[in-house]
């Protein structure tokens, strides 16, 4: 979530309770500038790569598995979550701030689409452990309607999560804040971080990392040439949600230290601030990847992009050019000889990347 919201105020100072002035005034401008311009890298490249996997999923020819299903709510989520981006630059630059509906709004989008992304990542992991290592009991119930129903049932788990998150925020003093009812000042804003570092990467990252251990054995006892890749996505994706998320997590259970005076030096209240702003941008810069890791990794999706790049190309040279988007027919003679295999047979497009 952005350092800025919902209950972070725009003072210069910040105080103890033996009432001593901590001047963060330069933390603060230097965030204002640096968040504004990594947003804005953020909402280009998030935006760009994840309409391609929507438009991926949404012509692809071939029919619609439970994987795609998934795949194209992870890429909503993330367009959720960016799209919220360009309205917190305008709050950081702008001395206006948000209306109330505004700042209520973006809030509540930003952080549906932030439990919703990482919602969809934890129910993707659990579904490549079905199609993998519960390959023959899972097979009739990974059915396209299954994954609708799952999918609307995150999207309010989402929508569940984030309301303690957004529900006392309004437009206060051209702020956009968090103005709690006074019995529960103290205690909800530490619920709110708790909630977060919980739900939002503990529990997710533990049912991650149990699913592709589990799949990661039942890969090494299979005797398919091609496993090595598979075992190496596996790794890369544990590896770069773990990357991504700890230190932007750690520093917000430190901010709910900082609220029961665990640091009362002014240059570590200085020292938390820069690294929250630092960190948050490597959180952020998650979504970016989501498409590379989750979806491009994949066949059908470096097929499309190859089809729009051949597209735009005739477009711009003027004259025609092969655009189709079906591989070409070894290529699905060996997609489908590999999709035999005894643990990629029930999954959605039986590529070296087996997990998508």
């Amino acid at each position: 979530m952005p350092t800025l919201t919902p209950e972070s105020t725009e003072d210069y100072f910040e105080y103890d309770e033996s009432a001593e002035a901590c001047y963060v005034g330069d933390i603060v401008a230097f965030g204002t500038v640096f968040l504004s311009v990594f947003y804005s890298l953020v909402f280009a490249f998030g935006l760009v790569g994840n309409l391609l996997v929507v438009l991926a999923l949404t012509n692809s020819r071939k029919p619609k598995s439970i994987t795609d299903i998934y795949l194209l709510n992870l890429a909503l989520s993330d367009l959720l979550f960016v799209a919220t981006l360009p309205f917190w630059t305008h709050y950081m630059v702008s001395e206006q701030g948000f209306h109330h509906a505004a700042c209520k709004l973006t809030t509540a989008f930003f952080f549906i689409g932030f439990f919703s992304g990482i919602f969809f990542i934890t129910v993707i992991s659990i579904d490549r452990y079905l199609a993998i290592v519960l390959a023959a009991n899972s097979m009739n119930n990974r059915t396209v309607q299954h994954g609708v129903t799952v999918s609307l049932g995150v999207w309010a788990a989402a929508i569940l999560v984030a309301a303690p998150q957004f529900m006392f925020t309004k437009r206060k003093e051209n702020e956009c804040l968090g103005d709690y009812p006074e019995v529960l000042q103290d205690i909800w804003p530490v619920l709110r971080h708790v909630e977060t570092n919980f739900l939002g990467f503990l529990l997710p990252l533990l049912i991650m990392t149990y699913c592709y251990v589990r799949i990661i054995q039942t890969l090494f006892a299979c005797k398919n040439r091609k496993k090595a890749k598979a075992i190496k996505l596996i790794l890369l994706v544990v590896l770069v949600f773990f990357l991504c998320w700890t230190p932007y997590h750690v520093l917000i259970f430190l901010e709910t230290l900082k609220m029961y005076d665990f640091f009362p030096s002014c240059d570590m209240k200085r020292a938390l601030r820069l690294a929250l702003s630092v960190t948050e941008t490597v959180a952020f810069a998650h979504c970016c990847l989501n498409p590379l890791i989750y979806a491009f990794a994949g066949e059908k999706f470096r097929r499309y992009v190859r089809h729009l790049y051949r597209k735009c190309l005739a477009v711009l040279c003027g004259r025609p050019v092969h655009v189709s988007f079906s591989p070409p027919e070894s290529q699905r003679s060996r997609q489908g000889s590999f999709a035999s295999s005894n643990f990629t047979h029930y999954t959605s497009d039986g590529d070296a990347s087996i997990l998508l």
